[in-house]
């Protein structure tokens, strides 16, 4: 059975929760488990913040599974303090970040680094240049 409290909050962001043993369209969610993990271990203020931040911004509604959301919390908690100042800044940022496109490159890393750390660590990188000291990579 899904939690109760899983499935009112994604409501509120538009999100469909299906079980476990359906393939999710862009939207939709299986990763209740996770969800609620986070909703149990973190609050549901850091579980809402961390389904708004992927629901409303572009092109990050296929990483409503539990790579995208795991990381997106590690994102939250290490970022706290910055959307607070500016919640926008934080969701415009997320806006213009290929997330997708990082998501596809660390699972091919599957096997030599969780895909959530792959993820974090390239989502890191690039909401480092907004908040905090631009690191310019140079190859």
């Amino acid at each position: 059975m899904i939690d109760p409290r899983v499935i009112a909050l994604c409501e509120e962001f538009g999100i469909e929760v299906l079980e476990s043993t359906s393939y999710p369209k862009l939207g939709q969610t299986r990763a209740h488990g996770t969800i609620r993990n986070m909703i149990d271990t973190l609050g549901e203020d850091h579980a809402r913040t961390v389904l708004m931040t992927l629901a409303e911004t572009a092109n990050n509604k296929a990483l409503l599974d539990e790579v995208g959301l795991w990381m997106c919390s590690d994102m939250v908690k290490w970022f706290a303090p910055d959307i607070e100042k500016n919640a926008s800044l934080w969701l415009e940022t997320w806006d213009r970040m290929p997330i997708g496109f990082l998501q596809s490159r660390a699972h091919e890393l599957r096997g030599a680094v969780k895909p959530r750390f792959a993820l974090g660590g390239m989502v890191y990188l690039m909401l480092r240049q907004v908040y905090g000291q631009p690191e310019p990579v140079e190859i």
